[in-house]
């Protein structure tokens, strides 16, 4: 659940412009000044959009091409295709999330988030944790929803973007918000339902206290120490 909140970083360097400009330096050390903020913030989104390509990608073979998938499996094995499937997973998203760490530390703000966005982002970040559970469990949410785990994603990716204005931002939770779409379609079209099996009730009580516990460690500490942006002020 990252979230913009740069005015007064934004502020700062808009001061630090203007009294630049003052004490009258020239524009070609401006430039020389300018260059490794241009630099870093080019290569972290174009890191970020080649990690997103390769793990989104991964997650997308079935989308694309199902046979080719059923072909790969057949000739490298289940174990061999989950290997395979693992390792460019990974190698995906370390590169997404340092990508996404770069671009931010030079950012490139498009618009300023409405004052709710904050509070709705963290509205419906509450059933997107118990929504992640659920779909590892056999209950009546999965069975209703069929596909949890991709409505959990697009509301994710939904809320921050109503919290968050940098390119980035729009980068990294637009592309999750769109391949979230075209699975569910990819699903839909392929005939792909809910689990069998009868959903029991304890099921989904489960992923309701889980995920109601997820949320208050991440609101509390999990996004600050995983994701480096503090969503609750440290006392003393």
């Amino acid at each position: 659940m990252s979230e913009v909140n740069n005015g007064a970083g934004q502020s700062g360097l808009a001061a630090g412009g203007r009294l630049w400009n003052h004490v009258g330096c020239s524009d070609r050390a401006r430039v020389r000044l300018d260059g490794p903020n241009r630099s870093r913030k080019e290569g972290g989104v174009l890191i970020l959009v080649l990690g997103l390509a390769i793990f989104l990608g991964a997650h997308s073979v079935s989308i694309v091409s199902r046979p080719w998938r059923d072909a790969m499996v057949a000739r490298l094995g289940a174990g061999g295709w989950r290997m395979a499937y693992t390792v460019v997973s990974l190698a995906g998203f370390a590169l997404l999330v340092y990508g996404y760490g770069a671009a931010r530390e030079a950012p490139v703000v498009l618009w300023s988030p409405p004052a709710w966005g904050r509070h709705v982002t963290f509205l419906l970040m509450v059933p997107v944790l118990i929504l992640l559970v659920a779909s590892n469990l056999r209950g009546h949410i999965r069975a209703r929803l069929k596909h949890p785990l991709l409505v959990g994603t697009k509301l994710w990716a939904l809320a921050h973007l109503l919290a968050n204005g940098m390119l980035a931002d729009l980068v990294l939770f637009g592309a999750f918000l769109a391949w979230a779409v075209l699975d569910r379609i990819s699903f839909k079209r392929r005939g792909v339902g809910a689990p069998e099996g009868e959903p029991r009730v304890a099921h989904d009580a489960i992923a309701v206290v889980v995920g109601l516990g997820l949320y208050v460690a991440f609101v509390l500490w999990l996004h600050g120490w995983l994701i480096g942006v503090p969503l609750v002020p440290r006392v003393g």
